[in-house]
């Protein structure tokens, strides 16, 4: 998606219609990605690779306002008691401290473009870019754009 990512678009359309079911689309098997998307209000998650053999059975579900998750998804959320140690790894507690603004101007910066584009983007001054890239830096404890760069790719927040 070429300026949200679809936890932050999830959130938007929950926001503007709060009746939407919402089914998330991903060829990421994240952790963090399927609980943003879950708080965010999205009511299934399925994954690229399953959704020639499960888009169908997800709509309907959806449609009936059930959830839906792909098969390996379900694993990973009934199996998710034994592990919630690794849920709540300092990476996870620090992302979640960005406001939804601050992911997508994550988003933008690691897929590289220049705070005067992210401004444009997202109809804000330049110097609210680079207010917002500071408040990131000392949420996520990083201290270069690099750092900033692998973050987000390793969160999975960039399309690029």
């Amino acid at each position: 998606m070429p300026v949200l990512n679809g936890v932050e678009a999830t959130r938007q359309i929950r926001k503007v219609s709060p009746h939407t079911e919402v089914l998330i689309l991903s060829m990421h098997e994240s952790d963090l990605l399927l609980k943003e998307g879950l708080e965010a209000g999205a009511k299934g998650y399925l994954l690229k690779e399953d959704a020639d053999r499960y888009l169908l059975a997800a709509v309907n579900a959806l449609r009936r306002h059930a959830r839906y998750f792909s098969p390996k998804i379900s694993e990973a959320l009934a199996a998710e008691p034994y592990h919630a140690d690794k849920r709540n790894s300092k990476t996870e507690i620090r992302a979640s401290r960005l406001t939804p603004r601050e992911r997508e101007v994550v988003q933008l910066l690691a897929e590289g473009r220049s705070n005067k584009e992210v401004a444009t983007l997202l109809d804000i001054s330049a110097k609210t870019v680079e207010t917002h890239r500071a408040n990131i830096m000392v949420k996520l404890n990083l201290h270069s754009i690099t750092e900033l760069v692998r973050y987000a790719i390793r969160n999975n927040l960039t399309q690029s």
